[in-house]
């Protein structure tokens, strides 16, 4: 993981700032505009070190990443940046997710997935420079997951910041919002639309922030979380539904019109896949007719990971222990699953992964 944000450049014989100087620069841009807990959950990230993973030895056509992309609100508390997936994506249409995709190459590295990735998708530039005052940092990475379409997804955590000082002592939350001066700079081009979420509500049962709570369609009120145990991986297995308030206006909601028609049901499924709680699909219906997104499956279980690991807590639900699939991909590949190309008829059954387990 690295241990200083590649953008931010040591001082050298062309830049002859004092080092002493410069590190006092580089802290003050990084906790600006932060709560205690946000530093503090900034730091956790940056020195954590995950197990070894599995993900370099899955298939190029298994592999891909997810960016978790966390940023200060005008209060100095941490939101993160989600998606809705346009009703035309071949997977997953009309869902909740994070940037992300499959890799390209097999030299590609999870963080070039992910942040490749959400250029492609919400038009985060890979340039720094065209991100005109802010930075990518790159805190680090999580246990890769399983996803139900058998691919190995490594979620890379990064801070979005700005990039300098302001030119006050006494810098305003107008000048260093990120919210207000950034996000709505983002191109929503492969997904319906780009909104944001509090990152800590992903610990909490009840609806916490300062917006207003979510509401079904009919005006009354809506559980923030919804959860329930199932069988999967040869276990037991928490599913998680939060429920985020549709954000009535930008700069917390982008949309791209191209991609927000009516959201589709997907077809039920023939065989035991990942299940999705025991709250029923939503309804076929206009992002215009949404009053709340509902975020659940692997996206809903890397957020509690990540918020699990970043605040050193436990979310105030049951849930599972442990921290991704690592595990269960290493036995699949053992066991000859995986493979670059997929058989006709193979699909990832309870019986597979209860052969996988005794492996």
């Amino acid at each position: 993981m690295t241990s200083k944000p590649p953008s931010l450049q040591a001082p050298t014989h062309a830049h002859p700032m004092r080092l002493t100087a410069w590190l006092a620069q580089s802290k003050a841009i990084a906790t600006m505009t932060l709560s205690q807990s946000s530093v503090q959950v900034l730091n956790r990230l940056r020195s954590y070190t995950p197990p070894p993973t599995q993900w370099y030895n899955c298939p190029l056509t298994r592999r891909a990443a997810v960016l978790i992309l966390l940023f200060p609100d005008r209060h100095g508390e941490l939101k993160v940046v989600l998606t809705m997936r346009s009703a035309q994506m071949r997977n997953y249409a009309g869902q909740v997710a994070l940037p992300g995709g499959k890799a390209d190459t097999l030299e590609e590295s999870p963080w070039d997935t992910a942040r490749r990735e959400a250029y492609e998708e919400i038009g985060l530039p890979l340039n720094e420079e065209k991100l005109r005052g802010f930075k990518v940092e790159h805190l680090c990475e999580l246990p890769t997951n399983l996803a139900r379409t058998e691919l190995g997804v490594r979620p890379c955590v990064a801070f979005l910041r700005p990039s300098s000082l302001p030119s006050t002592s006494s810098p305003t939350t107008e000048e260093l919002s990120v919210e207000e001066k950034l996000i709505p700079r983002l191109d929503p081009k492969e997904v319906a639309a780009v909104f944001t979420a509090p990152f800590h509500n992903f610990l909490r049962k009840e609806w916490e922030s300062d917006g207003p709570p979510p509401v079904q369609k009919n005006g009354k009120p809506e559980k923030w979380y919804r959860g329930s145990w199932t069988d999967w991986h040869e276990s037991r297995w928490r599913m998680h539904n939060f429920y985020m308030p549709r954000p009535s206006s930008s700069p917390s909601l982008l949309r791209n019109p191209s991609n927000s028609g009516p959201i589709p049901t997907p077809e039920p499924s023939s065989h035991n896949a990942l299940p999705s709680g025991n709250d029923p699909r939503p309804e076929p219906s206009a992002l215009d007719d949404l009053t709340t997104f509902r975020v659940f499956g692997m996206t809903a279980r890397i957020l509690v990971d990540a918020a699990r690991v970043a605040y050193g807590e436990e979310p105030e639900f049951e849930h599972n222990s442990h921290h991704g699939d690592e595990d269960i991909i290493g036995r699949l590949l053992r066991m000859g699953r995986l493979s670059e190309v997929r058989k006709k008829g193979e699909v990832l059954t309870n019986e597979v992964l209860r052969e996988a387990s005794k492996i």
